[in-house]
Parts: C-alpha cells; sequence; structure tokens
C-alpha cells in the first residue's frame, strides 16, 4: 500500500453493498420461516401433554374438524391421565391407551364406579371421557367403557411432562417400560427442546449469572493492578481445576448408576466424558502458557493501564458491550422461540373415532438448518458491528492532534458511520466466520454417523482442528479488516489486504506484545465459563430424570463464552485497534514537523521497552510533539 493510503479519510462511501442486500435476503427467508413455525407450531405440547382429542392440558384449545372432544378449555386441568395406566402399550411411537386431561391425579386407589364418581364430586377431578356426565358414571352402560379401566391405581403427577404416574409397584413398571420405550425412539432434536424446556428458569438464572461475572471482570480489567491480575489467575486455575475433577466424578457416578436405562442419561453419560476430557486438555494447555508466560505479567499490567486510559478518554466504550448484550439477547430470545415453534410443527388429524393426531410436516428439517445458520451469521454480524463501533472511536481518538481534548461523541460518530457506510462490510466478514463453521457441524454430524470406525474418526477429529484453527486465524483478520475499514473507508476486501501488508511488515514489534493482553483476556473469559458451567452442573444435576441436561448446559457454556466475550471485547479491540494504528503512524509519519507522530510518549516507549525485553532490538525514540503542529486529523463524523 501507498503511504497516502494509510491517510485518515473523512469522507465516505458505502462498502460491500451487495453482501448487505444478501443479509437482508437472508432475513427475509428467517422472517419467512417465523411465520410459518407460529402458524404451524406449538412448542407447549412438548411439556404439558395433550389428550387423545387433541386439547393441550393447562390452555384452552381450538377445535379440530371432525373431533367433537376437541377445543376445550383446559386451562385447571394440567395433567394427562392415562384410562388404562397399567397396560399401556406402544403402536407407532404412540400410547395406545386414551388419555384425558384432569385437574389431579388420584392418591388413592379407587375400586368402583362409585370411587370414581365420589373422587369427582370431592375434588373436581372427572377421570372419564368429557361427555359423560359424573351422574351417570353409574347409571350408564358403556360406563365401564368411557371410564378408566379398574380398579385405577393411586398416582402422583410426573415433574417434566405432567403425567400422572401410577405408584403401584407392578402398574408403575409396565408404565415406566412404555415410557423408556417412548423416549428412548424419540428423536434427539425432540429431546433436547424437551430438555431446554423443562429448565429454562435454570438457564436464563445461568446466564445472568455469566453477566454478573462478565460484568465484575470489565470493571476489574478496566482499574486493573498486579495484585488484581494474581488473584484472576488464582481464580482460574482453580476454576479449571474444580471443575475437571466436578465433570469426571459426575462421569464416574452417572456411569456406576444401576438405574440408568433412559437414552438420554445414557447421552448425559457420553457428554459428560467428553466434557471431562476437553476440560483437562484444556486445563493442562493453560496451566502451561501460565507458567511459560510469568515473566510477562509486569507488561501485561502497563498495557491495560494504557487501554484503560483510552478508554478513560472514551468512557462510553464501556457501555457498548451492555447494548451489544441485550440486542444478543433478545435474538436469542427470538430465536429459541421459533426453535421451539418449529420443532412441533403439524396438524391436527382427526381419525374416525373422533380422536387426534399430530402428524409432522415435511420439510422442517430444512427449515431447522436454515434457521441455525440464522443463529451463526446474526450473532456474528452483532459482534461484528460491536468490533466496528470500537475501532472506529479508537481510530478517531487515536488520529487526534490533541490529547488533552478528544473529538467528542466518538462513539456516535463510530455508530454512524457504520450504519451509514459499513454494514456490509460487518455482513461479509461475519458470513465468512458463519462459512467455517457450517463444515465443522456437519464434520459432527458425519461423526456420530461413522464414529465406530477408527479411520474415519481420526479423519474427522483433523478435519474438525483444522477448520478450528481457520476460524481463529480469520477471526483476527477480521478485526484488522473492521479497524483499517474505519481507517481508510475500504471494502472488506482492501482492508484486509491492507491490514495483512502492515501487520506482515511490523510483526517483530506488535505480535509479542498484543499476545499477553490477549491470552490474559483470554484466562478471563475462561473464569466466566468455568464458574457459569460449575453453577449448571450443580443446578442440572437435580434434574436428572428423561432430562438431557447436558446439552442445554453447553449451550449455556456457548452463551457465557459470547457474553464475555461481548464485554471484554472493548479491551481487546481497543488493544489491537491501538496498536494498528501504531503501526500505521510509524509507516506514514517520521516524527519531523511536517510528518509528525499520533502516537504519545507512553505508548511509545511501552513499545519500546517491549521490544528490548523480547527481541533485544532499539527501536527509534518519539520525538516531541507539541498540540499546534501539523498533521492530517480525523475528525468524527
Amino acid at each position: 500500500s501507498e503511504l497516502q493510503e494509510w491517510r485518515p479519510v473523512i469522507y465516505r462511501r458505502c462498502t460491500d453493498t451487495l453482501w448487505l442486500l444478501l443479509f437482508c435476503l437472508f432475513w427475509a427467508g428467517l422472517m419467512f420461516i417465523t411465520g410459518y413455525a407460529v402458524m404451524a407450531g406449538a412448542a407447549e405440547r412438548l411439556v404439558l401433554g395433550y389428550d387423545s382429542f387433541g386439547n393441550i392440558c393447562g390452555r384452552k384449545n381450538a377445535p379440530v374438524k371432525g373431533a367433537p372432544l376437541s377445543g376445550q378449555d383446559m386451562t385447571n386441568k394440567k395433567y394427562v391421565f392415562f384410562l388404562n395406566s397399567c397396560n399401556l402399550e406402544m403402536q407407532s411411537l404412540k400410547i395406545s391407551s386414551l388419555s384425558l386431561c384432569v385437574s389431579s391425579c388420584p392418591q388413592e386407589q379407587l375400586n368402583s364406579l362409585e370411587d370414581l364418581q365420589s373422587f369427582a364430586r370431592n375434588n373436581g377431578s372427572f377421570l372419564c371421557i368429557y361427555n359423560l356426565n359424573v351422574s351417570s358414571y353409574t347409571q350408564n352402560s358403556k360406563a365401564a367403557q368411557l371410564c378408566p379401566t379398574l380398579p385405577v391405581p393411586p398416582s402422583k403427577s410426573f415433574p417434566l411432562f405432567n403425567r400422572c404416574v401410577p405408584q403401584n409397584p407392578e402398574c408403575y413398571s409396565k408404565y415406566a417400560s412404555v415410557l423408556i420405550s417412548m423416549v428412548n425412539e424419540m428423536d434427539v432434536f425432540h429431546r433436547i427442546l424437551s430438555g431446554i424446556l423443562a429448565g429454562r428458569d435454570t438457564v436464563i438464572g445461568l446466564s445472568v449469572l455469566a453477566l454478573a461475572f462478565s460484568l465484575i471482570l470489565v470493571l476489574a480489567f478496566r482499574f486493573i493492578r498486579t495484585l488484581l491480575v494474581h488473584t484472576l489467575i488464582a481464580l482460574v486455575v482453580f476454576g479449571l481445576l474444580f471443575v475437571s475433577g466436578v465433570l469426571w466424578w459426575l462421569y464416574y457416578d452417572y456411569r456406576n448408576d444401576p438405574s440408568t436405562e433412559l437414552e438420554t442419561e445414557k447421552e448425559n453419560v457420553k457428554f459428560l466424558l467428553g466434557y471431562a476430557i476437553f476440560s483437562t486438555i484444556v486445563t493442562v494447555v493453560l496451566l502451561s502458557l501460565m507458567f511459560v508466560l510469568r515473566k510477562r505479567l509486569r507488561f501485561t499490567v502497563q498495557l491495560f493501564r494504557i487501554v484503560g486510559k483510552i478508554i478513560g478518554r472514551i468512557p462510553f466504550l464501556l457501555f457498548q458491550p451492555l447494548w451489544t448484550f441485550l440486542i444478543l439477547i433478545v435474538f436469542w430470545v427470538f430465536w429459541v422461540a421459533v426453535l421451539l415453534s418449529l420443532g412441533t410443527a403439524g396438524t391436527a388429524q382427526a381419525t374416525s373415532g373422533g380422536q387426534v393426531e399430530y402428524r409432522a410436516l415435511s420439510g422442517i428439517c430444512y427449515m431447522a438448518w436454515y434457521h441455525f445458520v440464522g443463529l451463526i451469521w446474526t450473532s456474528e454480524f452483532i459482534l461484528a458491528c460491536q468490533q466496528m463501533v470500537i475501532a472506529g472511536a479508537v481510530v478517531t481518538c487515536y488520529f487526534n492532534r490533541n490529547k488533552n481534548s478528544p473529538p467528542s461523541h466518538p462513539v456516535l460518530s463510530s455508530v454512524s458511520v457504520l450504519f451509514c457506510y459499513h454494514l456490509g462490510t460487518a455482513a461479509k466478514g461475519s458470513f465468512l466466520i458463519t462459512v467455517l463453521r457450517i463444515p465443522r457441524i456437519v464434520l459432527l454430524y458425519l461423526y456420530n454417523i461413522l464414529k465406530q470406525k477408527k479411520n474415519a474418526k481420526c479423519l474427522f477429529k483433523c478435519c474438525f482442528c483444522w477448520f478450528c484453527c481457520q476460524e481463529s486465524c480469520l477471526r483476527y483478520f477480521n478485526q484488522h479488516a473492521y479497524t483499517t475499514t474505519a481507517i481508510n473507508g475500504t471494502n472488506f476486501c482492501t482492508s484486509a489486504k491492507d491490514a495483512d501488508c502492515i501487520l506482515a511488515r511490523n510483526s517483530a514489534k506488535l505480535a509479542s506484545i498484543s499476545c499477553f493482553g490477549d491470552f490474559l483476556l483470554f484466562l478471563g473469559k475462561v473464569f466466566v465459563v468455568c464458574f457459569t458451567v460449575f453453577g449448571g452442573l450443580m443446578a442440572f444435576n437435580y434434574h436428572r430424570e428423561l432430562q438431557a441436561w447436558v446439552v442445554p448446559l453447553l449451550l449455556v457454556g456457548f452463551f457465557a463464552y459470547l457474553m464475555s466475550h461481548s464485554f471484554l471485547s472493548v479491551f481487546e479491540v481497543t488493544a489491537d485497534a491501538m496498536f494498528l494504528c501504531f503501526a500505521v503512524d510509524m509507516e506514514t509519519n517520521d516524527g519531523t514537523a511536517e510528518k509528525p507522530y499520533f502516537v504519545d510518549q507512553e505508548l511509545l516507549t511501552f513499545v519500546s521497552q517491549s521490544n528490548k525485553l523480547t527481541e533485544g532490538q532499539k527501536h527509534r525514540s518519539a520525538r516531541p510533539f507539541h498540540d499546534n503542529e501539523d498533521g492530517t486529523e480525523l475528525q468524527p463524523m
């Protein structure tokens, strides 16, 4: 790149417009899927349960054509009761016995029709078909067919699916065997949805916990001291060792539990083993890196003091992750709601006997994949917008000649530049990350199919690691491309090329410096994830039955990492943008009166000392400059 191409510009043009149009078209498809899922889905069926006539228990229902007993108000009838609970049979993933919605389960055994009538009058819970009046229980000749098989065993409501489970040992064993068969034959997708719905309160609580940890770390890094860094490292070491130990203990406990019969429980054991191995490897690697980089602690503290000084000039940067977090939360809630509706999309069709069956709609699988790509692309797009806003504000302040009088409203200026000119660049950068994420997901799917073959297993692991490395490298270059776009106003490809060239020429000066700060920020993210996952382990471990809680726990860990990344990326993006601006400053200026440096003395001294420590090379000393010296200055839009 020529030197004048690196001068900050005031007048800009729109970049990567076609990619912004593509992103809008993609979201039009998401809106179509959302409308379809809302119209055809019913997420309540996964948890609340429904009777044989198409009524969902615990809510008002719309009538189904051809089913006279459908469309009833079941607001006060929250439990599913099977008329023949002691002799259940499975036929094509459906229980053969008729089921009703009742307000309460019988706590005592009912031996006659008179007992059923007395129970209905005393408790308001009717155990016979809806169109049979209570007074006709003992008079109607068909009452034996319309009422439950006698004797009715005592039962209690099941905590997850709101079923009345018989407490008689013989009936319970038959009931449990049928229920185990039904759950084991359910699609994994529906089992995971059931786990998310059942543990939704815990998932929300853990997300709030991750938010609190992230806010604490943001304040800690803003006013960082050497003692605070030692405390953080000690907590990370403790968290890694403790979480790894708990995961191995839970795996041992589950594996030796003789009552593990459900497929969901077996999946929990498999996932726990994978979590334990992964956590142990991460712990060993991070402890080794901490030992190697222990001598760089002083420079890391000094680096964050300089970054904190820049953030002190732009205090509203600390609020930027909060807005990003709120937008991500709104999007994630929307995404999960659509996913739940999409997973239960089906048409209610009446059978010959007036009963109702729900039949799955075709094409749902393809819509789910499209919806999942929307989750990745949109989340990455939101994070890319945050990176561009922070980088734009830092660039504005760096290329300001008077350091004691920073530009007014640099964050608002950066936001306006982003929305007016560079949304397409953010869409393109986030799309590239999405493209690398999708093959990893496909590889995981193929790995589960071919995991019995050793050669294929090894090949898939190598490919998976390769894509992970590619994604990490792409994220690094994306961040610098966004900063270059904030400086020059060029499109994504041009900015990435220019950033790559200048970083290659200055890698010896900047690589060893930025890695220290990035590693400490990564430890902060590990701290948030470790303690959030530990809270999830303790919370989910109390709900083992019929609950695929390990996958929701993985979702919580992913959300915790995204939250911590969203908040701590303020320091990461600020430091990287500052060093890139420093490299541009060193290349385009020489410290003379005609081309004075924009850098302040503290940053230049820090870079010089760090390079002397790592390479033993001497760098140019900064020439004194004053506020009235000439030079190109970036003004806020």
